[in-house]
């Protein structure tokens, strides 16, 4: 009479993913997720410090673009580089910073073809938070732009009617606009295939609704079939916003128009971005 040796069965190791419980939960608290969004934040920081090139956009390009600007159109439309400066100097703003925003697409599609994101997936953190970090820390690029473009116009002898207190205003007008407007070029970057198709689609977007604008001249030297398009440019709002904060301090409607813009830009471009920013992660 044979007997059979029972066979102990060895239990399988369990495999413990960073995050995961956090994934099953669905759950993460508010307070984490904006911890994890600063954390990505100051990555971001981080990375402009250790290659500062990435400034040059937002150094070199409000120098070369209020001098070149002012010294070329200022005779012809205003008779003097002084006359000029009001004029130019809040649409150099605007055009400088608004571009700046599109390189928050470019590295977005960057990091994610260099699977960066691939990595932030596996650790215990918000998902949102790699997206939500990226956008806050060009914040300090919008900031960089402003600053040195009015300082710029001041050198050539810009005086603002509207004080330190319209210049202030104006400058976090236009941060606030470019940030939301980032938000489109965030969506172009997690549906782009490659950075530089991004970069293209980007900026032929933004270059005609910069160009074709009261940035630069008078909207009533243009052709009337182009005025049509001009007056209703929302960038052509956001210029005359911020020309009549920094020029005469004073505060009309057309401030409540860039900022309702502002509201319905990040109102349907931010679900789209997180929407298909999860769907990639």
């Amino acid at each position: 009479m044979s007997t059979t040796t029972p066979t102990t069965t060895t239990p399988l190791p369990t495999l413990i993913v960073p995050g995961a419980d956090r994934e099953l939960s669905g759950r993460v608290s508010l307070h984490q997720t904006a911890s994890n969004i600063l954390a990505m934040a100051w990555r971001g920081l981080v990375k402009v410090r250790r290659t500062p090139e990435q400034l040059f956009d937002v150094t070199l390009q409000p120098i070369i673009f209020t001098v070149m600007f002012t010294y070329i159109f200022g005779g012809a439309i205003s008779g003097s580089v002084s006359d000029y400066l009001p004029v130019i100097i809040p649409g150099i703003l605007v055009q400088t910073v608004i571009t700046t925003s599109v390189v928050t697409g470019v590295q977005l599609r960057e990091d994610m073809d260099k699977g960066v994101f691939d990595r932030f997936t596996s650790l215990p953190i918000a998902r949102i938070a790699p997206l939500a970090g990226a956008l806050l820390a060009d914040t300090l690029r919008y900031l960089i732009a402003t600053t040195l473009t009015f300082t710029v116009g001041f050198v050539m002898g810009y005086r603002p009617g509207g004080g330190v207190g319209g210049v202030v205003l104006a400058g976090l007008l236009v941060i606030v606009c470019s940030w939301s407007l980032s938000w489109i070029f965030a969506f172009f970057g997690v549906i782009g295939r490659t950075a530089s198709s991004v970069q293209g689609i980007s900026f032929l977007v933004l270059f005609p609704l910069t160009f074709l604008s009261n940035a630069f001249v008078p909207v009533d030297t243009m052709p009337g079939w182009l005025q049509g398009f001009v007056n209703v440019n929302p960038v052509s709002h956001i210029v005359t916003a911020v020309r009549e904060l920094a020029n005469t301090g004073t505060a009309t409607g057309e401030v409540l128009l860039a900022l309702g813009g502002a509201a319905v830009v990040v109102a349907v471009f931010a679900p789209l971005a997180v929407r298909a920013y999860m769907r990639k992660v």
